[in-house]
């Protein structure tokens, strides 16, 4: 487990002032959801700072502001927007992004109705096309980097089996490792194409009911897709989740490693929580149902 470091308000004040002067006079805020990896805060009413909270998330920042600018400019979809680079120093030991500011909520913290999630769902699908048709260039590999996001998942296998058995009497055995079996098979013979790596609700930014951003490429690399289409079962439902399910340009294989990528991800989060019957336990189980019920 990372361990993560305490990053304060007047911490982030006097980096400011040391490294970035001309915009000390600008008020400094933490966000409401900060995220886990990086805590950010606002700075001003036009920017925000970024800063890891544990070493392991280090690897993102430099990452981020030499791709952004390239991923930006082949995107219709708002993504950050490198202004600087913050260096590490006697107050925090590494680097750090000052970002421009957008608005809008993140997707998991506000209710849409159906009728529009299913429009945010084309839009999902329409961003995620965009994005594989990018060149790849040089752009990094899945790897340790991005915690294997668009590589195989048989890097999971020990993982995901041993969540499937500890939760034998929660879920359906069979179907389960028949799934993750199917997914596992499964390769991706394409070229590999740029993936977000954590296209999640909290990721995902909204405004006025449509999709205004997309947020928070750590953990970003070239691969197969199908890590990205997570969202089919974590975000979206019923009609919704079938409209982005047939607007994503990916072949039934690449579905069936999607759904691996899904099963895994709720498994081991499952598994995580002691209490088994409460509302994120609950939450989690009805993933695994949805994903199941395909089959």
């Amino acid at each position: 487990m990372t361990n993560n470091i305490e990053i304060t308000l007047d911490v982030v004040r006097n980096l400011i002032l040391e490294q970035f002067p001309q915009w000390s006079n600008l008020p400094i805020k933490p966000v409401e959801l900060s995220g886990w990896d990086n805590r950010t805060f606002r700075l001003g009413d036009e920017m925000l700072i970024r800063l890891p909270s544990a070493e392991g998330y280090v690897v993102q920042v430099l990452k981020e502001q030499k791709w952004l600018p390239k991923l930006a400019n082949n995107l219709s979809v708002q993504i950050p927007t490198p202004i600087a680079l913050g260096k590490p120093s006697e107050l925090y030991p590494w680097s750090f992004s000052i970002y421009n500011w957008i608005e809008g909520n993140s997707a998991n913290s506000i209710k849409i109705e159906e009728k529009y999630l299913e429009g945010i769902a084309l839009q999902l699908a329409n961003f995620l096309n965009e994005l594989h048709k990018i060149d790849i260039i040089n752009g990094p590999l899945a790897g340790k980097h991005n915690y294997f996001r668009g590589a195989t998942l048989s890097v999971y296998e020990e993982e995901a089996k041993k969540a499937i058995e500890n939760l034998k009497d929660l879920i359906n055995y069979e179907k389960s490792l028949l799934i993750w079996k199917k997914a596992v098979e499964s390769k991706w013979e394409k070229d590999p194409v740029w993936i977000h790596g954590d296209f999640s609700s909290g990721n995902i930014i909204l405004k006025d009911n449509i999709l205004k951003a997309v947020i928070d490429f750590g953990c970003m690399g070239v691969g197969d897709p199908a890590c990205d289409l997570v969202i089919a079962w974590t975000y979206l439902k019923n009609s919704s989740r079938e409209i982005f399910k047939s607007n994503v340009k990916v072949d039934d294989k690449t579905w069936e490693r999607a759904r691996g990528w899904a099963l895994w991800k709720a498994l081991i989060t499952l598994d995580s929580y002691d209490n088994k019957t409460d509302n994120k336990s609950l939450e989690q189980i009805k993933i695994i149902e949805d994903i199941l019920a395909e089959y």
